[in-house]
């Protein structure tokens, strides 16, 4: 490195509380990013990766304490620093871009303001002029009509947009280190390549020494200069981008490349017989969103959606967000009402059942959710969790528990996980228990929304081998909602793909990967980050 770097970190080590899993979040960690360098982290959740960077902006919890090493800003050690200074630095000469930018930002603040409220923390300017640059920086961020978005609330952005606002927080003062801490994990293909070019640019433009962290290989492969490979808290490999990417060295960065799914789908399988076990026809569902100050909006979130799926069969639902993919797979299971169309479950019309009418039948068609820690209740235990659906069906409470028992197997845990609450479980446990939770009434679909989109790839490979092991097992049809093209392509035996609420092409995976027909399929395929720098595994 000929140049003196902006961040130098030598010989970290990070000290966990006792009865932690280990003893060190990171250990003897060194790592140097120069002007204008982009150094991706990578690592799966636990790796210490987050850890790394929050104690360079002073973020640590008090449970974990520095024992060992420095963290140099263009020379000065920051660990020695106190309070009163880090917070100088911070916004200064760090910033830092979080991974959910809904829960950092303040819900009931203009974003604009906040914006501003970074130069004013650092006694910059007045009023006038900090809305001036906060207006210059949401353009230069990209966002569109930023006098007008300045003025909006965070929940009336996509995420895309919020992650933009976050970007213009970070770069208000012109940091010469930002720190991107998996800030493109929940976007769909398009909405994160925006980002990563954005990023990119901003480093190229401004000379910004850029630490990226990062559990998606497709993001390294798009993006990095440099990769650094942590596991348990140590740094296994590190070196050029193409050199780790395209000649790993260590077992764990091999392992982790090899659980990246590839963009070519496997040999089409033979189509499922049979009559179609789910039937759309014809879905439509319109959102009217009032507003205290004008005009409502009407949002067509579906319109004419058909298909359908057979036992045995996967259907991929994908698209950007917005594009009405999930509110088609909650219509499905009537936890969103239609306003058109019909939805049958073998002959069965469910749409023209009333809610009681449908109740004994709702069995039959079950969801794996995104977020199985948001859809867990955290006050019960797993047993009674799984057990709760087949109780409510009139079950006898032992018996559900002792299904409860097998199904735990069924997903690849121990039966003693049972007696445990979700908090204790890993996120890859927790979506096994999701899975188990929807399996507990012998459903004949299972509509998996977004189900392994927060998943390490490793993690993520584990679910997907799962779910296409019972889907053979049990014969069900399965509805996969995704974003992630990769994913859908190794999972899905057929692909449609929404825009604007409609489906604009269906087909076989392989066929439609290899000639997309639509131009907007076309776009997101050309989206997929790493497409041309990640070797096929």
């Amino acid at each position: 490195m000929s140049q003196r770097p902006v961040l130098d970190i030598r010989g970290l080590t990070l000290a966990l509380p006792a009865l932690a899993d280990r003893p060190y979040a990171v250990s003897g960690l060194d790592l140097a990013i120069a002007p204008g360098e982009l150094l991706c982290v990578v690592g799966e959740s636990g790796s210490g990766k987050s850890m790394a960077a929050h104690a360079v902006m002073g973020l640590l919890p008090r449970a974990v304490k520095p024992v060992a090493g420095q963290v140099l800003l263009n020379g000065r050690d920051l660990l020695a620093l106190d309070d009163a200074a880090m917070r100088d630095v911070r916004g200064r000469e760090v910033g830092m871009i979080f991974q959910e930018p809904m829960t950092s930002l303040n819900p009931v603040m203009r974003v604009g303001d906040q914006i501003a409220e970074t130069l004013e923390a650092h006694r910059i300017g007045d009023g006038a002029s900090r809305m001036r640059r906060a207006v210059e920086l949401m353009t230069e961020v990209g966002l569109p009509d930023p006098a007008r978005m300045a003025r909006a609330f965070p929940h009336q952005l996509s995420g895309g947009q919020r992650q933009r606002v976050m970007i213009a927080m970070a770069l208000a003062l012109q940091p010469k280190l930002l720190i991107a801490d998996e800030p493109t994990t929940a976007l769909d293909v398009t909405t994160q390549a925006q980002i990563l070019k954005l990023v990119d640019a901003l480093r190229r433009d401004h000379g910004t020494a850029v630490l990226f962290i990062t559990h998606d290989f497709g993001v390294v492969a798009e993006i990095a200069d440099r990769i650094a490979v942590l596991q348990h808290g140590v740094v296994v490999e590190q070196g050029p981008a193409d050199a780790v990417l395209g000649d790993p060295r260590h077992d764990y960065t091999r392992r982790l490349l090899a659980a990246v799914p590839s963009l070519t789908p496997p040999p089409p399988r033979p189509r499922a017989e049979g009559e179609p076990v789910l039937s759309v026809k014809g879905l439509g569902k319109i959102y009217q969103r009032r507003s205290l100050f004008g005009a409502g909006r009407v949002v067509q979130a579906a319109s004419d959606v058909s298909f359908s799926i057979a036992r045995g069969e996967t259907l991929g639902l994908v698209g950007e967000s917005g594009s009405g993919k999930s509110t088609v797979g909650r219509c499905c299971l009537r936890l969103i009402e239609p306003d058109a169309g019909e939805i049958r479950i073998d002959e069965l019309d469910i749409t023209a059942l009333s809610a009681r009418a449908f109740r004994p039948h709702r069995k039959r068609i079950q969801m794996v959710f995104q977020d199985p820690f948001a859809s867990l209740n955290p006050r019960r235990t797993v047993g009674r969790i799984i057990a709760e659906g087949p109780v409510a069906q009139g079950v006898e409470p032992k018996a559900a528990l002792e299904r409860a028992r097998e199904l735990l197997a069924l997903v690849g845990l121990t039966p003693g996980a049972i007696d445990r609450y979700p908090h204790e479980f890993s996120g890859g446990q927790r979506q096994r228990i999701g899975i188990a939770r929807a399996l507990a009434l012998d459903p004949e679909i299972l509509v998996a929304d977004e189900a392994v989109s927060a998943l390490d790839v490793s993690v993520q490979a584990q679910i997907l081998d799962l779910i296409q092991d019972l889907k053979k097992r049990l014969g069900l049809a399965i509805l996969f909602v995704t974003h992630d093209l990769r994913v859908a392509a190794q999972i899905c035996d057929r692909i449609a793909v929404m825009q604007r609420g409609e489906i604009v092409e269906m087909g076989d995976t392989a066929t439609l990967f290899a000639a997309p027909k639509h131009p907007y399929t076309q776009q997101l395929l050309a989206a997929v980050p790493g497409a041309r720098r990640l070797k096929a595994p």
